[in-house]
């Protein structure tokens, strides 16, 4: 959204060009080999591992981190791609903290867990760099899938049955493929366009074709995808934002978070990216996040996320929501919006006091506004209506254990699914095993 007189607290470059790039820097610089070492040196070899159980993708990690420190980070990451094809980009955005690192024997012991995430950056990275795939194309079996979506789960999903033999064209209605990894992430998570070159690199496999600016609803139709290919899996993550529910949210100003994210993720030069002086940040998410520390990072002068239930409610975590207040970030519980004010453009957004009742939230009959001249909505996503012949469960396709879908021929995984948490990892794990179920089905 570009500067105004609707919106004058909106503007670019309010920062020196040096101190944007510093902002953006990689927030976690990778090992060196000496340094991986003596992080590897700390794990236990655990043979009941419990960050193994705790991964979504089940990688052996005690395995990989052995074979670091042993010399060979190139074993390490066969060990982690067989497991998790993605696993570069989730050494760098998954919540290690609540996931493998927090399950640590070590984390347990002293408070201070064994490096995973870093230690699988560092293998991963030793591979890719090198420009190998560790993984060759299966003979071929005749079959052709089509994959919608490629972000995490499609990609995983096509990786896997390109693996098995079986011929992919994978749809994506974005003009570049990675979905969340490419425009739905901290940049300072993912810096040096690593998105595309995982997604170069995994393309590597071999028998995945690409048609970008394709999606369900937009000149593809599921009925006619079923009819062309021997399976479907839909990886299409969820497209609508849900409503802000507050009057006056249509004003200039306000905006989806998802949306603001994206364009800083695509841009090229940060002093282009206009941001407002008082910023608020709607949502207790990873999104909400992101959004917020961002806009400080390009010189907000305050920044505040509302959340309307409890701290301990928020689906960030606590390392996150660390993070944000270190970067000068103001977070607020127990609040949730009612109006949006200004004339043309917001000024102020006005919050309601709520706490838990009887009927869920009730208001206490207290309200407080905040000055802004920026509303970002990270207030959770949602599909966009049902594509045919699918029933949803919680405004997402209903799949089982496998990935199947209430019609014949046709699987899901990822966010746009029912299943577990919509994270990266999870749906490089539902990628990965709906597509072990459609090759079972294909050659049963």
């Amino acid at each position: 959204m570009a500067n105004s007189p609707m919106t004058p607290g909106i503007a670019a470059a309010r920062l020196p060009e040096e101190t944007l790039e510093a902002n953006f820097a990689d927030l976690h610089p990778p090992l060196d080999g000496h340094e991986a070492t003596v992080a590897a040196d700390r794990c236990y070899f655990c043979y009941d591992a419990p960050c193994i159980t705790a991964c979504p993708t089940a990688i052996d990690i005690p395995l990989f981190i052995r074979q670091i420190a042993a010399g060979s980070p190139e074993n390490a990451a066969k060990t982690i791609f067989d497991q998790n094809i993605l696993g570069g980009m989730c050494a760098r955005v998954c919540p290690t903290e609540t996931l493998c690192e927090e399950a640590c024997v070590r984390e347990a012991a002293e408070g201070k867990p064994v490096e995973i995430g870093r230690l699988q950056r560092y293998a991963t990275d030793t591979v890719m760099e090198k420009g190998e795939h560790p993984f060759t194309r299966g003979g071929p079996t005749g079959k052709r899938v089509a994959v919608v979506g490629a972000g995490p789960a499609g990609l995983a999903c096509a990786h896997r049955l390109a693996m098995k033999g079986h011929d992919v064209v994978l749809y994506d209605a974005k003009p570049k493929p990675g979905g969340l990894n490419e425009y739905g992430i901290a940049t300072y998570k993912t810096v040096g366009g690593f998105a595309q070159a995982e997604v170069d690199w995994l393309f590597k496999i071999g028998g995945i074709e690409t048609r970008y600016g394709q999606g369900l609803g937009a000149g593809l139709s599921l009925d006619a995808l079923a009819e062309e290919y021997d399976a479907v899996f839909l990886g299409i993550g969820l497209q609508g934002v849900n409503a802000l529910g507050a009057s006056g949210d249509d004003k200039d100003g306000v905006r989806d978070a998802v949306d603001f994210i994206s364009d800083l993720r695509q841009t090229g030069d940060y002093a282009t990216l206009p941001v407002g002086r008082n910023v608020v940040v709607i949502g207790g998410g990873m999104t909400a996040v992101d959004a917020a520390v961002q806009s400080k990072l390009l010189g907000a002068e305050t920044v505040t996320m509302v959340y309307r239930r409890t701290r301990d409610r928020m689906s960030a975590s606590e390392y996150e929501l660390d993070l944000a207040a270190s970067k000068g970030v103001r977070i607020v519980t127990g609040a949730q919006p009612v109006a949006v004010h200004g004339n043309g453009a917001v000024t102020e957004i006005e919050f309601a006091y709520v706490h838990a009742g009887p009927s869920g939230l009730e208001p206490t009959g207290e309200t407080f506004r905040l000055p802004a001249d920026q509303v970002l909505k990270a207030i959770g996503q949602k599909l966009d209506g049902a594509p045919e012949g699918l029933v949803l469960d919680g405004g997402k396709i209903r799949v089982d254990g496998k990935g199947r879908t209430s019609r014949d021929g046709v699987w899901a995984g990822g966010d746009c699914a029912t299943g577990g948490d919509d994270l990266t990892v999870t749906a490089v794990a539902e990628g990965r095993d709906a597509a072990e179920d459609i090759h079972r089905a294909l050659l049963a």
